[in-house]
């Protein structure tokens, strides 16, 4: 379905039963965003806010609350996109089969953005205090825009087949921003838009922003996907849907695309930069207070019928979730062709996709050898560390595909079950120490600073885990309730954290005290904060073990030694996850505005299932 903007989108969607109105004013601090998590654990539809407080303009979110709801509002371009996504992996495919790929020449006409004359009765002139003032949650520095397609264009070639478009959330107001003159951007210096400010920088020379936020739902799509090299998110736009991506300059020589319903323009200045935060974000935590770039606002447009999309981030599943599902059903074939030998990888959300990632690349390089270990996966497992955003991954947890080749990334106990039982402990973690990790995660040594470690799997099974833990009946002082989560991991609640020296102790006494038991089928011993939730389903095990602890501090193992500069252990291994000091305070929703989200969904006629 080609729309031609949001308004016929959201139309739409209520014409096919995939979006429900909230008809009374909705508070835009905290109730708007619970309304959304609500209706979103529910799997249920877009959701329209008819009056905002505080505003004239309408908001929607949760467009991309379900892989359905995604598929059909681009049930008419999903196959050309993913062909031509295809094609960007392996153009060759067209020349050899031109026939069979019959709606590539009309893909082609739409991928070019279009154009047009700067029309100045289409958009009018707002301020940034005009627009929904949406919070998230209770300890957020300000509203944010969290739907946001953020335009930049190269310094060093100017013009829209050279641009970027990414989605980088913005902060309106607090802090320290002068209300309606400045704003915060917040990104990673290796992104898009993160080479345009460096090369701008070097030049001496401010950076043009816009900021579109709705449109057509193609719109942010592509502004979060992550398209092959050379592919223009313009391009991808206008494929996804079904229009061209149209666009025009204002007479300040900002580049305003027709279609969205508001558009910020500014500039950013080198090496200027102003606090910015709090924000919960998809790791279930708060980012916290940081500077980063600031940005002087020229101008605020708006599209006369505009409607204002945003969306909630926060401990997964979220919309992000979805959005994510949507991406690998276009894309999922591309990165395997880009690394030889993978065949696929996860980044697994329930860790908040950036800390974990699964992966089943081929081992073939030991048909000599006695024992077949890893070693072409190890090889995959440094591309894929390297690769984009997987870099910034902590853990990769990657297999042979010719130990099983039903082995699913998306099964998560299944798949670490089927490392664990292989893994030689003592001869495949393989530690990668003082390096980047996600700006977001605060497990590390400081910002975006950390280490990373594989745990790599090819060859026989070594072990056959265990399901119950009844032999061992005491524990060391300090901790308590050690139970199986799933087989072969176990979790063990321990005091609250103090410091490492006093952590290398307690795990060396608790080392001790379970060597004289058979851990032979033990593989992983999560200490944490509470080990009923950490155990209680494998979402809870994987996002506090994975989202609380750096690999090279916190990982420990029983009789642990290191031998030419490889550390290991016999097993099992250890991985301290408590709740840390230089952590970030994770997300807690307000239950006062939970009771009054109650009241006005009901009054909504939405169906309240808790």
């Amino acid at each position: 379905m080609g729309y031609k903007s949001l308004a016929e989108c959201v139309s739409d969607l209520e014409k096919h039963g995939h979006l429900i109105r909230i008809k009374e004013e909705v508070n835009p601090y905290l109730e708007m965003a619970a309304i959304h998590m609500r209706v979103y654990d529910q799997q249920g539809p877009a959701v329209f806010f008819e009056k905002v407080k505080g505003s004239k303009f309408p908001a929607v979110s949760n467009l991309f609350g379900t892989l359905e709801r995604s598929k059909f509002m681009f049930r008419d371009s999903l196959e050309q996109v993913e062909q031509l996504v295809n094609l960007r992996s392996d153009p060759v495919k067209a020349l050899k089969n031109p026939f069979k790929l019959p709606g590539i020449a009309f893909t082609a006409l739409t991928a070019l953005p279009l154009k047009q004359r700067f029309n100045k009765s289409s958009f009018q002139k707002t301020t940034i205090d005009a627009i929904p003032k949406i919070v998230n949650w209770p300890m957020d520095g300000g509203p944010f825009i969290t739907m946001p397609q953020v335009y930049t264009e190269d310094p060093d070639k100017a013009g829209i087949l050279s641009a970027n478009l990414g989605m980088y959330r913005i902060q309106l107001s607090g802090n320290d921003y002068e209300i309606n003159k400045e704003i915060g951007l917040h990104y990673q210096i290796h992104r898009g838009i993160g080479v345009h400010q460096s090369k701008a920088n070097a030049k001496g020379q401010p950076l043009k922003v816009s900021i579109f936020v709705g449109g057509p739902p193609s719109h942010p799509l592509a502004a979060v996907m992550p398209l092959p090299e050379g592919l223009s998110e313009m391009t991808f736009a206008g494929v996804v849907g079904n229009r061209r991506f149209r666009y025009f300059y204002d007479d300040e020589g900002f580049c305003i695309s027709a279609d969205a319903d508001f558009v910020i323009t500014g500039t950013v200045y080198p090496n200027e930069t102003k606090p910015e935060g709090p924000f919960g974000d998809h790791l279930g935590y708060y980012s916290l207070t940081h500077p980063f770039p600031l940005m002087k606002v020229h101008n605020v447009y708006h599209r006369k019928d505009a409607i204002w999309s945003f969306t909630v981030v926060g401990r997964p599943p979220q919309e992000d979730t979805s959005f994510g599902a949507l991406i690998h059903e276009i894309s999922g074939s591309a990165l395997p062709k880009e690394i030889h030998g993978l065949k696929e990888v996860n980044a697994v959300d329930a860790a908040g996709v950036h800390p974990l990632l699964f992966a089943i690349g081929s081992e073939r390089y030991t048909p000599y050898l006695k024992e077949r270990r890893p070693q072409e996966i190890l090889t995959i497992a440094n591309h894929i560390l390297g690769k984009n955003q997987l870099s910034l991954a902590k853990y990769l947890f990657i297999a042979a595909q010719e130990d099983d080749a039903t082995l699913d990334t998306h099964d998560l106990s299944a798949f670490m079950q089927h490392v664990l039982c292989r893994m030689d402990f003592r001869r495949d973690l393989h530690f990668y120490t003082q390096t980047t990790i996600d700006t977001l995660d605060y497990s590390g040594e400081g910002l975006n600073s950390g280490s990373k470690v594989a745990f790599a799997a090819a060859g026989e099974i070594k072990r056959k885990l265990f399901t119950d833990l009844e032999f061992i009946a005491e524990l060391p002082f300090d901790f308590s309730d050690l139970r199986i989560a799933v087989a072969g991991i176990a979790t063990i609640t321990a005091s609250p954290y103090v410091d490492t020296k006093t952590t290398q102790t307690q795990v060396l006494t608790l080392s001790h005290a379970l060597e004289k038991h058979d851990l032979s089928g033990l593989a992983i011993i999560v200490i944490c904060d509470d080990s009923e939730f950490t155990s209680a389903n494998i979402n809870n095990l994987i996002w506090i073990t994975f989202t609380r602890s750096n690999p090279a501090t916190d990982i420990y193992g029983v009789s642990e030694s290191t031998i030419n500069k490889h550390w290991g252990c016999d097993g099992p291994i250890i991985i301290e996850a408590r709740k840390k000091p230089h952590h970030a305070p994770e997300l807690i929703k307000d239950l006062n505005i939970e009771k009054r989200v109650d009241e006005i969904l009901a009054r909504s006629g939405f169906p309240l299932n808790h």
